[in-house]
């Protein structure tokens, strides 16, 4: 059977509608929320309207079910515009709608999704603390079983989606015990906002996704029914690593839609800027940048495609999607800086979107797992022998 590399068309009419929608909605209003560091209420509802949310959500639940290829190309096609918007639906759907779609109860899931699938509400995914970042199952919230309810203390950081005027619920990984040779027994459990000794705080003066929340959050003594733990427990850990692989391929399409957005800037300015009479662009050191930036972006795109499509027919691996992450957050690196450069000095100023584009790629080498964490999934799933880390 031979290979086909053209999109199926609801993919193309994804890419289509949300092209226009992040050209005309937020583009032109991208700079100065990222100037005020204020997160869009207004657009995010406007993207739940347009099933930017869920889906990957079966339609029962309220999501439209196109699968995980046409999530990625909306996440990828805001990117091209605006790191911090593509974010919001990232995270949105990989760490706040999936873990609930996935391992949630039947109540849960008829609880939270329909409104989180059209945007009317966001969920939040608690993983990163203060001292547990990497190595995540060094968690050190705690939630304890007193009769009928957890009662949760600790602290969580960096978690996106989480103190927003519409956050409504964070799933929060915990320690609720311990296991045989004394390790942690970790679940996850779903925490309201608004719950008393839940205490969130948005954190400012970030370099990248300025226009994104990020929130810091506190439990004091937050009691919530047991029924709101999230499968079974004990199975926290599990959980975590299981959103973490699909949260991957949107970092990946992240990476792959701002390289995108950043070859379109650097070609765009290389054609009109004139130096000795003529168009950088038509000396051989910046035409080598544009082709290389090219290039390694369609390989990018092919191997991001190809864990979408092991998503979507239940064959993707840890591998595959840190393969994904690894390489489309690399190859943003390398556009951005690239394309910086064409700009040369008119790079660094906020006039020019391609400035945002150089702060908004160093995220994606960090976020949902380091360039080296993805290196050490890579040889492990590949065979390399002993230990990694």
């Amino acid at each position: 059977m031979s290979l086909n590399f053209d999109l199926p068309k609801d993919a193309e009419l994804t890419r289509k509608v949300v092209r226009e929608f992040a050209e005309k909605e937020i583009g032109p209003v991208a700079q100065e929320l990222d100037d005020k560091e204020e997160f869009s209420v207004e657009l995010t509802q406007k993207m739940g309207e347009l099933d930017f949310f869920g889906p990957f959500v079966s339609e029962e639940y309220g999501g439209s079910e196109v699968g995980y290829l046409n999530y990625i190309i909306i996440v990828e096609e805001i990117a091209r515009i605006d790191g911090s918007h593509a974010a919001t639906v990232a995270a949105g759907n990989s760490l706040g709608i999936a873990p609930i779609y996935y391992f949630g109860s039947e109540e849960q899931k008829k609880k939270w999704l329909p409104d989180l699938c059209k945007g009317k509400i966001l969920a939040s995914f608690g993983l990163t603390e203060p001292n547990a970042g990497s190595d995540a199952g060094a968690s050190q919230t705690t939630a304890v079983l007193d009769g009928n309810e957890w009662v949760i203390n600790g602290s969580k950081i960096f978690i996106t989606n989480s103190s927003t005027p519409i956050s409504a619920v964070c799933v929060v990984q915990c320690v609720t015990g311990d296991r045989a040779q004394g390790k942690p027994e970790i679940s996850c459990i779903l925490l309201e906002n608004g719950t008393k000794g839940f205490i969130t705080e948005t954190m400012h003066g970030k370099l990248c996704w300025r226009s994104s929340n990020t929130g810091l959050l506190t439990f004091q003594d937050c009691r919530v029914p047991k029924e709101n733990l999230l499968g079974q427990r004990g199975e926290g850990f599990h959980q975590m690593l299981k959103t973490l692989d699909g949260g991957r391929l949107s970092i990946a399409a992240m990476g792959l839609g701002g390289a995108q957005g950043a070859f379109e800037l650097g070609l765009d300015y290389a054609k009109k800027r004139q130096q000795f009479n003529r168009p950088i662009g038509s000396f051989q050191i910046n035409a080598f940048k544009l082709a290389d930036m090219y290039t390694e972006i369609e390989m990018a795109r092919l191997l991001l495609y190809r864990a979408c499509w092991l998503m979507d027919n239940d064959r993707m691996t840890p591998k595959d999607s840190a393969m994904a992450k690894l390489v489309c957050s690399e190859t943003y690196y390398r556009a951005a800086n690239h394309a910086v450069q064409l700009h040369g000095g008119y790079g660094l100023m906020k006039e020019y979107a391609v400035e945002r584009h150089y702060r908004n790629q160093k995220l994606l080498d960090i976020g949902e797992g380091t360039s080296e964490v993805q290196r050490i999934v890579i040889a492990r799933n590949i065979g390399v022998p002993g230990r990694s880390m």
